[in-house]
């Protein structure tokens, strides 16, 4: 388990990537950017003089190596293909969801810093993740984000518990868009509901129960404690799995 604090200062336990698996996920992304270089460069013409020749594929390298990935993680909040494969994500440092201007910098302290251009084949993030108690490179330094296990094993799933008055609400909800990492975060709360004190309890309840409602398209109403209103989504969501 990994700390991580949220920004009411409360401390979820997710599960932070350890290196094995993100070692893994890098070497699946890296075969998908080379093998889409090694492709465009098969298809190019081969009349380019130099200097075009140069300028075009500088221009390839840069869009494969940090547009892509950019791009990508920014359209799955946080999931590549490797680190789909392997069950990760790329979370903020307060268990939220990235955004552009995270997959951008990490992607730029990847390609410069941790494994390419001064990253001697990831030497660096691999120094850097191994010293960092979060399994950190310097790209997530830089983006402030962690990755994160999202496939949580069955023994610590935190089972919640429908409320009766909600039932009916909850089975008409719309789960498609709910993001896993704000479902981890939901159900760290749950578990730790009792360990926090009353405004604790309230004022991360509601920032979950807010970013929760916008995810299913169904605000909590105001007089609704947070606790019963993220309990009817998860228990809904676990009845639909199974």
């Amino acid at each position: 388990m990994g700390d991580l604090v949220t920004g009411e200062a409360v401390v979820l336990d997710l599960r932070v990537a350890q290196l094995a698996s993100r070692a893994v996920a890098f070497a699946i992304d890296v075969a998908v950017q080379f093998g889409l270089l090694l492709l465009v460069f098969l298809l190019a013409p081969v009349d380019l003089d130099s200097a075009l020749a140069t300028a075009v594929g500088l221009t390839l390298l840069i869009a494969v190596m940090i547009g892509l990935p950019t791009a990508v993680e920014t359209a799955t909040r946080g999931r590549s293909l490797g680190k789909l494969a392997m069950g990760l994500r790329v979370v903020r440092d307060d268990g939220g969801a990235i955004r552009f201007r995270h997959a951008l910098v990490r992607a730029l302290g990847g390609f410069v810093v941790d494994f390419w251009v001064l990253g001697l084949a990831g030497a660096i993030a691999l120094f850097v993740s191994l010293f960092s108690p979060q399994g950190k490179r310097v790209g997530d330094y830089l983006a402030g984000t962690v990755v994160i296990h999202v496939r949580v094993p069955k023994q610590e799933v935190e089972l919640a518990t429908m409320p009766p008055q909600l039932a009916e609400w909850a089975a008409g909800l719309d789960l498609s868009q709910l993001p896993e990492e704000l479902v981890l975060a939901a159900r760290q709360y749950l578990s730790r509901y009792h360990e926090l004190n009353e405004q604790a309890r309230w004022d991360l309840g509601s920032r979950l129960s807010n970013d929760v409602g916008v995810a299913v398209r169904s605000p909590r109403l105001e007089y609704t404690h947070p606790h019963p209103y993220l309990s009817a989504v998860l228990a809904e969501r676990r009845r639909r799995a199974s």
